[in-house]
């Protein structure tokens, strides 16, 4: 909450409710343009999603293994991880250009790449040629997904940033429920088509994306960040005040901005990549932000996500369609899941869902792997199907947290000049059921690690929360303050005004 403002403060933005739009949304003509228009950076998020869950899907089909000769062990594993590898690869490239063409630029760029690669995939002759479109969807796949965060998170209106946020990520079950059940639906075609075509419905959203990127907005901050004021202004005015740019929302919103980047940039001065470790307080940002990601991608929810085969047939599901069609729910489960999480953003408090997630996936995995070990000793049918129960149980403690969250806390505690830099089945098939007793012990240390080094981000504008680490929000709360003293002057509250005086001279929250 920010400290010295005039006026009650709505607790998801900081900001003065009586600057923020009264009524619903959609009645609310700039909001609601913007809103529509920020469906298109989420479909990034929708594509992510369709990759992880269509190559789950393809593993499934038999057309697809006997295509490529049934991949398994290494090959199986350099088919998954082939898309992360070329993430890593543009990853330095796609911070470059987010830093210097903007938060548009990178998602035509990356889409265009993901768009031929689709196109690749699915007329792949060999493995190879499979390989290497899957490594340009990982590529193009870095450029967008950087990007698309930042640009809804830096121009969304102020009460909408967190769910916004919260939600980026949670599409990523959109886009994994249209690849599971096209494969469900496609398993039956006796012809390649039964994989060519989820593999072309990949590159949808890309054409979407392409086609409609010309109307997006840029980021606000970003260009003030460029000395692009006039710019950051106007849209602010169109999207936030329906065109009004002596709003005293717009105004608010420039000056924090402008005082914000102010006190980055002495902070930050020839800020690189090593910027990153420099400070005590971005060595916080950096523990939380490296944590974080590796919990996303190593707490066993990658075996289900890729391996989800594999996994029924260790508890006895061997019927192809009963396993596309557990896959398919699954799917709707964790999208219902993770959009509830992500409505409960601003209640419940970041930290809050990150340890009650952590806690759960340690106890529903924990149960998994008994029930796991238990068919793969006695071949019980019952344990074989409270296994199933448990991979449900486990995804709903996953999709808690880490859906709705891994996104948009990340961006809420870096400052602007950071913000955007920032599984194996050869075990598996060695160690069957022991193999998940590793992640047993990985989920102690990720419910330990959050519980001491996770920080609450709720209610705080964007530039407090990523000063929070440095101590210095107060700063940008004076500057907001002082660019909308003509505001209250006009009001002639006189008695408000002194109040709000006093409170910033003393640091106190209203």
């Amino acid at each position: 909450m920010a400290p010295g403002l005039a006026g009650p403060i709505d607790a998801a933005s900081g900001i003065p409710s009586d600057m923020l739009a009264q009524g619903k949304w959609w009645r609310n003509p700039g909001i609601l343009k913007l809103n529509i228009l920020l469906l298109i950076p989420f479909l990034t998020s929708y594509n992510n999603g369709f990759d992880g869950s269509m190559m789950n899907g393809l593993q499934l089909i038999d057309s697809w293994n006997l295509y490529f000769d049934k991949p398994e062990g290494a090959q199986l594993g350099l088919l998954n991880a082939i898309q992360s590898i070329g993430a890593l690869v543009s990853a330095i490239p796609a911070f470059w250009l987010a830093d210097r063409f903007g938060r548009r630029f990178p998602i035509i760029f990356g889409a265009t790449i993901v768009l031929v690669a689709a196109i690749l995939q699915a007329c792949a002759q060999n493995i190879e040629m499979f390989t290497a479109s899957r490594f340009f969807i990982g590529f193009g796949t870095t450029f967008a997904h950087l990007a698309s965060p930042l640009l809804i998170v830096q121009t969304a209106y102020p009460t909408h940033r967190a769910k916004f946020g919260s939600l980026y990520n949670t599409m990523w079950f959109s886009g994994a429920i249209v690849a599971a059940w096209a494969t469900f639906g496609t398993f039956r075609i006796s012809s390649t088509w039964s994989w060519r075509i989820p593999s072309l419905l990949q590159g949808l959203a890309s054409i979407i994306q392409i086609a409609f990127f010309w109307w997006i907005p840029e980021s606000p901050r970003w260009l003030i960040k460029n000395g692009r004021n006039e710019e950051a202004l106007n849209i602010l005015a169109r999207f936030h005040a329906n065109g009004d740019k002596e709003s005293p929302l717009v105004v608010f919103e420039a000056a924090e901005i402008k005082e914000a980047i102010r006190i980055e940039e002495e902070a930050t001065a020839g800020a690189t990549l090593k910027s990153l470790f420099q400070s005590r307080g971005n060595r916080r940002r950096m523990r939380i932000t490296i944590g974080i990601a590796v919990f996303s991608q190593w707490s066993g929810n990658g075996l289900i996500s890729y391996y989800f085969g594999k996994i029924m047939k260790s508890v006895g599901i061997q019927s192809q369609d009963m396993q596309t069609l557990l896959n398919g729910c699954l799917q709707i489960f964790n999208a219902l899941v993770a959009v509830g999480a992500s409505l409960l953003v601003e209640r419940l408090g970041r930290r809050t869902l990150f340890v009650f997630s952590n806690a759960l996936m340690l106890l529903f995995w924990s149960a998994l792997t008994a029930c796991t070990a238990v068919y793969a000793k006695q071949h019980s049918v019952a344990a074989g199907n409270v296994a199933i129960l448990f991979i449900f149980l486990y995804n709903f403690a996953y999709a808690i947290a880490y859906s709705p969250l891994l996104v948009l806390y990340v961006s809420e505690i870096w400052p602007y000049g950071l913000r955007a830099k920032q599984t194996n089945p050869i075990a598996q098939d060695a160690m069957e059921w022991r193999y998940y007793c590793v992640y047993v012990g990985w989920l102690v240390f990720e419910l330990v690690f959050i519980w001491f080094f996770c920080l609450e981000t709720k209610g705080r504008t964007l530039e407090e929360t990523a000063l929070l680490f440095d101590g210095k929000a107060e700063n940008v709360a004076l500057a907001g303050a002082d660019e909308i003293g003509a505001y209250t002057h006009e009001k002639g509250d006189n008695e408000k005004d002194a109040k709000a005086s006093d409170d910033i001279i003393h640091g106190e929250k209203i």
